[in-house]
């Protein structure tokens, strides 16, 4: 089965941190671009970040430049996301995804997998 499996979400305070991981299974996440979206509550998803597979060029949005890291370990074939100083506006659900497009400008797109996602809370 093929799968992209999220996990690493949770509740914290704002300035705190946390680590998203994404796990594959069923295939390789080598030659795929991997990004990192959200979705908070009454909004359309939106690209966070995106690593591509080659160069391993990373795209930010800049709601978050300078706060979040994605980093990608294909040897796990798994991908991070740190976050630190962590905002309320963070929150939502975060889903990473498998494309086969990336843009230094614009992030992942044409995403052929998509995780189901893992609740991250700011709050105090």
């Amino acid at each position: 089965q093929l799968q992209l499996v999220e996990s690493g979400g949770g509740l914290v305070q704002p300035g705190g941190s946390l680590r998203l991981s994404c796990a594959a299974s069923g295939f390789t996440l080598d030659y795929y671009h991997i990004g990192w979206f959200r979705q908070a509550p009454g909004k359309e998803r939106e690209g966070v970040s995106c690593i591509s597979s080659s160069d391993g060029n990373t795209y930010y949005a800049d709601s978050v430049k300078g706060r979040f890291t994605i980093s990608r370990d294909n040897a796990k074939n798994t991908t991070y996301l740190q976050m630190s100083s962590l905002k309320r506006e963070d929150t939502g659900v975060y889903y990473c995804a498998a494309s086969w497009g990336y843009s230094d400008y614009h992030g992942c797109y044409d995403v052929t997998y998509w995780g189901q996602g893992t609740q991250v809370t700011v709050s105090s």
